[in-house]
């Protein structure tokens, strides 16, 4: 038996029932019709003509073949089903129910039935296939039936099951997606070499399993299946990797240890990945330390390549608990001729006011380092006593005695230096300063103030371009820049007196001229503080420009007729004339190892500050200078690690030409001293040129090499301006000696790039002006 059939609106099974004709082995075939919601049927092989209404409701048009396979007795699949040609409703005006005044057999149909081939003999139909999965995890799971009603979803890989329906319910594909997908499969954890290595997705791991690997196509085709993947590759889980950043982030960050601790970062990790166990405090300080030792092990490797020597600074930090913190750094020049300063260690000295502290940390820092007959100078960032500078200067002269005796021993840094010179100077003018302040704290601390502030600038058509800031008193370059930009907008304070009854009272005529005497005077501190605040390591005699114009300048404004400007440099001189003798030598011979002046900018740079005494301080930096060569061509190379200055592997030659170029009238120093000077540029890399006549000057230029190499400042860049002595707080106070030395050692070479990166001293050389 055949049926055909038309439908259009959904059905539903209403009271009316259709006689049954099972059995029936007629070959006439059923039609049947559906409008709205009416079927009809026409059985012909009895009459063509007779039409059995059956009124449906609310259902789909597969309803309606089920319907018939119920009481036709068929074996009917959805599968088998063909959907029929849809017919307009607006085409057709009739009932939900026909009756004889609208008889559809009178209607015309203007669409041929379709034959849906569904036989009623005992022919048995083949199974029905159910709808092929289309999720990826299909890719790695297969479906096992573990009871009648309950099938399960396994693992290919690490053969683990999971809930996947029971009954009628189904559990769906996300937590099948999360084992795969989030490092759950063991198996599939192990399979990732590269932790970095991104989630393959499914379709890629079903067309290289196939055999398409290496451009090599096999019979199977790939997957015309094209899955979504997230924009991100994913990376597979690593506990290990999130402590060592967890790690790196207390150390960069400066968070104290026991944040892992906290409940709120607990919760947020547990809540940004469940499968991290949470770390104590106990594990993430060894996971510090360990972060620290690899990365010393890096700079060892620096230091133990160096071919010259070390330089070290000491800067001292007080605490609550009164020890102190001896920061130790070193500065040096590697094989490649680059500058590098790394802070190596950093010493807890229960006694910091004894005079044998800064000795034991130097020597607490040679021996860790393996560093014993390599040292060449110490800097330090306060003024010792005469007993400190005494047991500094013989260890300075038994670590290294063919070094001037250890007279390469700066006791007040440059920074620091600056920064008493300025409170001598603020000292003076001391209630003129706070004058000043108040005004500055009147306006910046009322908007509606500022705001008037500005209108009368405008309106005085002032041209200062500065803007007006309050201080931070312990950091002289702000009371600077506050004092300065104040000066350049007095007449905004002077109309904002007579206009404003509550306004403080205002600096007088002759204070606003000694504000800007003081202005003067600090300008050349200001500029050369300004270049120890630079990231890039500048050599030794970028300095010395900088500190004769301020002996220079000091000393004319002293012994000005001007009463007003010589009162305020007269102790700023005192104080800085204790530095200049202290680093004058150092500081000279480095500029004569510049190529641009030599003994020349010495000779003159002395007449203008000495005057007719000139000659006997130029004569002490020229036995200076060839001391110095003298040691290093009779002593010092066995302390100093060999270089092949071809690389041919001809040391031994290279020594026989020193010793011929030593028997000669004239040494390597008195050639280069009277050759020509270079011309002047503004940037000039001196570490580079004497890379380059290292052949011409085989001796002299490594003396170039670690003279050049002097810090003149002990402490950070970013702490140049600082007026007093740091503290460490009180946090890591309680902690470790050694783990305050492993976080904060580690942090410096993390952010300096740790061993393997230097200061490229061709990428940010500093533009100078000469007066001369």
């Amino acid at each position: 038996m055949w049926f055909t059939g038309l439908h259009h609106t959904p059905l539903s099974l209403s009271t009316h029932t259709l006689p049954m004709v099972h059995g029936s082995e007629s070959p006439y075939p059923i039609h049947f019709y559906i409008f709205h919601q009416t079927l009809i049927i026409i059985n012909s092989s009895t009459n063509p003509n007779t039409k059995s209404p059956i009124q449906l409701s609310g259902s789909s048009p597969i309803f309606s073949l089920l319907f018939l396979s119920l009481f036709l007795d068929l074996d009917f699949s959805p599968s088998n089903y063909i959907c029929c040609r849809c017919v307009c409703c607006s085409s057709f005006k009739m009932d939900m129910i026909p009756t004889e005044n609208n008889a559809l057999v009178d209607m015309e149909m203007p669409l041929d039935p379709v034959y849906i081939a569904v036989e009623t003999d005992n022919v048995e139909t083949p199974p029905s296939k159910r709808r092929k999965k289309k999720s990826m995890v299909w890719e790695y799971f297969t479906i096992e039936t573990v009871s009648p009603g309950c099938r399960r979803a396994c693992c290919k890989q690490c053969k683990q099951s999971f809930a996947y329906s029971t009954g009628s319910k189904v559990a769906g594909t996300s937590h099948l997606k999360r084992h795969i997908a989030k490092g759950g499969c063991p198996v599939a954890l192990r399979n990732q070499q590269d932790p970095s290595t991104p989630f393959i997705t499914p379709s890629k791991l079903s067309y290289e399993a196939a055999g398409h690997t290496n451009g090599q196509s096999q019979t199977t085709d790939p997957p015309k299946r094209r899955y979504r993947t997230a924009s991100v590759p994913y990376a597979a889980f690593d506990s290990e990797r999130c402590r060592q950043e967890i790690a790196r982030m207390i150390i960069l960050h400066d968070y104290p240890l026991h944040i892992v601790e906290h409940p709120g970062f607990v919760g947020f990790v547990r809540n940004l990945q469940p499968n991290f166990n949470t770390v104590n405090f106990s594990t993430v300080q060894g996971d510090c330390v360990a972060t620290y030792l690899k990365e010393k092990q890096s700079v060892q490797n620096l230091i133990d390549e160096m071919p010259g020597q070390i330089c070290l600074t000491l800067d001292l930090w007080n605490s609550c608990q009164t020890t102190g913190y001896v920061f130790v750094t070193g500065q040096f020049v590697d094989s490649e001729w680059k500058m590098h300063r790394k802070l190596l260690n950093v010493v807890m000295e229960p006694f910091p006011e004894s005079d044998s502290a800064f000795s034991h940390a130097v020597s607490s820092c040679l021996s860790d380092w393996n560093m014993e007959g390599r040292l060449f100078s110490i800097t330090i960032n306060q003024k010792l006593s005469e007993i400190g500078i005494s047991s500094l200067r013989s260890l300075l002269s038994e670590k290294n005695p063919n070094i001037l005796g250890g007279r390469l021993l700066v006791d007040r840094c440059l920074a620091r230096s600056l920064s008493d010179v300025t409170h001598e100077a603020f000292n003076v003018c001391r209630e003129t300063v706070n004058k000043v302040r108040d005004c500055a704290k009147y306006v910046k601390t009322s908007e509606e103030l500022e705001e008037k502030f500005l209108e009368l600038k405008q309106q005085l058509q002032v041209p200062s371009t500065k803007t007006l800031a309050l201080d931070d008193q312990t950091r002289w370059n702000t009371t600077y820049e506050m004092l300065l930009a104040a000066s350049e907008l007095k007449e905004v304070f002077l109309s904002l007196d007579t206009s404003d009854p509550d306004y403080p009272k205002s600096p007088t005529g002759e204070e606003w001229k000694q504000v800007e005497n003081l202005c003067a005077c600090l300008k050349l501190l200001f500029d050369t503080a300004n270049l120890l605040t630079s990231p890039t390591l500048s050599t030794t005699n970028t300095f010395f420009h900088e500190v004769w114009k301020i002996q220079l300048e000091l000393n004319r404004s002293a012994t000005s007729e001007d009463v007003g400007i010589s009162t305020i440099a007269k102790p700023m001189k005192a104080s800085f004339d204790t530095y200049w003798q202290n680093c004058c030598l150092i500081l000279a011979i480095s500029v004569v190892m510049d190529p641009r002046f030599k003994m020349k900018l010495v000779e003159f740079s002395f007449t203008k500050i000495y005057g007719d005494e000139a000659v006997s301080y130029i004569k002490l930096v020229d036995e200076g200078i060839h001391q110095m060569f003298l040691e290093y061509v009779g002593g010092l190379d066995g302390n100093v690690k060999q270089e092949d200055v071809a690389g041919l592997g001809l040391t031994d030659f290279d020594m026989y030409i020193m010793e011929k170029t030593s028997q000669q009238s004239k040494s390597e120093l008195d050639q280069y001293l009277e050759e020509s000077l270079l011309p002047r540029v503004h940037e000039f890399d001196v570490m580079g040129w004497w890379k380059l006549n290292k052949v011409k000057y085989p001796t002299l230029s490594k003396l170039a090499r670690d003279i050049l190499t002097v810090p003149v400042s002990a402490v950070a860049p970013e702490l140049v301006f600082e007026s007093g002595i740091k503290e460490m707080d009180r946090y890591r106070c309680s902690l470790r000696p050694e783990t305050v030395e492993a976080i904060v050692c580690a942090k410096d070479w993390l952010v300096g790039g740790g061993g393997g990166d230097s200061v490229d001293m061709m990428k940010g050389l500093v533009k100078m002006e000469f007066p001369i």
